[in-house]
């Protein structure tokens, strides 16, 4: 959302850093917001087809493909609710059934588990998943630890805004500098 102040962006082999976010969109970039940003006055289904308008002018085939991706979200059921109808898990799985939409390559999902019960985040979790399994690269933030090292390949742990370490899930949590910076020095191995 923001121009870089130093380095590039590379995707796909091309140099999108100063392209607008409706360009890298339809490059196949696509994100969920930290909050919410549905459209509360539109319809669930009229939300994700905003994000299929993206592939197509044609408004038949963006309902059929809104429809689709309500189907793998589990939200088919809210279709022709309100967005503003949605409780919080709903409004989540609408922000990802948007970004869907667009048929994205990569998905960067800004905490779309925050907040969550521990019920509706297990479902997250799967939804991501289900992401995941259709070759769509999912790269996430977040910061329930527990909820998603069982469902990354690679974590990168920032402490202050700065790499702290990055590298396989099961390496990362017994990392001594991810247990003092997150969880206390009391809790580091020999104390």
């Amino acid at each position: 959302m923001l121009p870089p102040t130093q380095g590039s962006i590379w995707f796909d082999g091309e140099d999108v850093t100063a392209l607008p976010a409706a360009e890298r969109c339809q490059r196949g970039i696509a994100r969920t917001f930290q909050v919410v940003k549905s459209f509360e006055t539109m319809t669930v289904i009229d939300n994700v087809i905003v994000g299929a308008l993206v592939r197509t002018t044609v408004m038949r085939e963006a309902r059929r493909k809104a429809h689709d991706v309500l189907e793998f979200a589990g939200l088919a059921a809210r279709a022709d609710a309100l967005a503003s109808e949605l409780i919080p898990s709903e409004k989540r799985r609408l922000e990802v059934a948007r970004a869907l939409a667009t048929e994205p390559k990569l998905l960067l999902l800004d905490e779309v588990l925050t907040g969550l019960t521990p019920s509706e985040a297990q479902s997250g979790v799967e939804l991501v998943r289900k992401v995941r399994a259709t070759g769509v690269t999912v790269l996430m933030v977040e910061h329930v630890m527990e909820i998603v090292m069982p469902l990354v390949d690679r974590a990168i742990v920032l402490d202050l805004g700065k790499v702290l370490v990055e590298g396989k899930p099961a390496d990362i949590v017994r990392d001594p500098k991810v247990i003092s910076a997150y969880l206390g020095d009391r809790h580091a191995v020999g104390a």
